[in-house]
């Protein structure tokens, strides 16, 4: 899945203008070893479904399906791998909703258990992929089951989150007359670091690798704050030490496969070709295809979010593109 607000495949609706965008998640657990999936019941409707909603006004995709998964079930869980959107029907018209799933482990709950919230939610059910489709009341939700339940068997469905971020939008080079690494963000560059904030949140990788110019700290800096991620500053990341020694900064990126934690990576535009081919390394050609492949390759403030999976020999298994917003 690749997109900077993630267009569905609207196989079955070409052409059709979207009128109602909904994010939510199908959340999974291992029970003695086997795969099971939480449904959740919607009293309103009688019936049963997976934690969504309708994404709000300057919301992204992400932030509403982490949101949602909030509100309904009081989880407050990050993204996994991207599953199928599905499209409905609705009085409005065409509706999305777009799916991740999210792994609820033991450590993420904490014992203290799911939280129906009551009101749109009132009851929820752990069961087997095969046993939660026959209780899905709307067809189209078994298509992102199925996904999920085929990255299991193929041991994809367990991974965590390498994610590329370019800088957020600095003050132009041209009316900058001091040291290079001390240049600033822009007004603007200041508004999508906060944007950067909220998007990074969808993921909330504890960890920050970056360069040490002030752009890039700088657009990390809200994040890191908000939620107490560590920080390394690394020169190899910075332009300069890319354009005399380019492979030393594929070198950082590859090193952080080995540790298998989440982790977000910022740097600059001229190294980013670099970046990407090393993180083309470590998938196969069908997601190599869906990295960008001319200058710049990311929008300021813009991302790539590799899921990486613990098995399966530490590949990434999926990849999507996000922008914070663009003013």
């Amino acid at each position: 899945m690749k997109s900077d607000t993630p267009i569905a495949d609207q196989t079955d609706h070409p052409g059709e203008e979207v009128a109602v965008t909904a994010a939510g998640a199908i959340p999974w657990r291992l029970n003695k070893g086997a795969l099971e999936v939480l449904l959740i019941h919607r009293p309103k409707y009688d019936d049963w479904s997976w934690p969504k909603g309708k994404i709000d006004a300057g919301e992204t995709i992400p932030q509403c399906a982490v949101r949602e998964i909030s509100e309904e079930i009081g989880i407050q869980a990050t993204l996994g791998i991207p599953l199928p959107p599905i499209h409905y029907h609705v009085t409005a018209g065409l509706k999305v909703v777009h799916y991740w799933a999210v792994h609820l482990n033991a450590a993420l709950l904490n014992g203290n258990g799911i939280k129906p919230d009551g009101k749109e939610v009132d009851a929820v059910m752990w069961a087997g992929p095969e046993r939660a489709a026959q209780y899905l009341s709307n067809p189209s939700d078994v298509a992102p089951l199925k996904e999920l339940a085929k990255a299991h068997a193929n041991n994809e469905l367990d991974t965590w989150p390498l994610i590329l971020v370019r800088h957020a939008k600095a003050k132009p080079r041209s009316s900058w007359t001091k040291a290079e690494g001390s240049r600033p963000l822009a007004a603007t560059g200041q508004r999508q670091a906060l944007a950067v904030q909220r998007l990074l949140d969808a993921w909330k990788p504890p960890r920050i690798v970056t360069s040490p110019w002030t752009r890039c700290v700088a657009t990390i800096a809200p994040y890191a704050k908000a939620a107490g991620a560590k920080v390394k500053l690394v020169d190899a990341l910075t332009e300069h030490a890319h354009e005399r020694k380019p492979k030393k900064t594929g070198d950082t990126v590859s090193a952080l496969f080995d540790k298998q934690q989440p982790v977000a990576v910022c740097t600059h535009r001229p190294a980013l070709p670099t970046i990407l081919k090393t993180l083309a390394g470590h998938m196969g050609p069908e997601l190599r295809a869906l990295l960008p492949r001319e200058d710049p390759y990311l929008a300021p403030g813009e991302m790539i979010v590799c899921h990486v999976s613990r098995g399966n020999g530490g590949r990434v298994v999926a990849v999507e593109q996000f922008k914070p917003f663009d003013d």
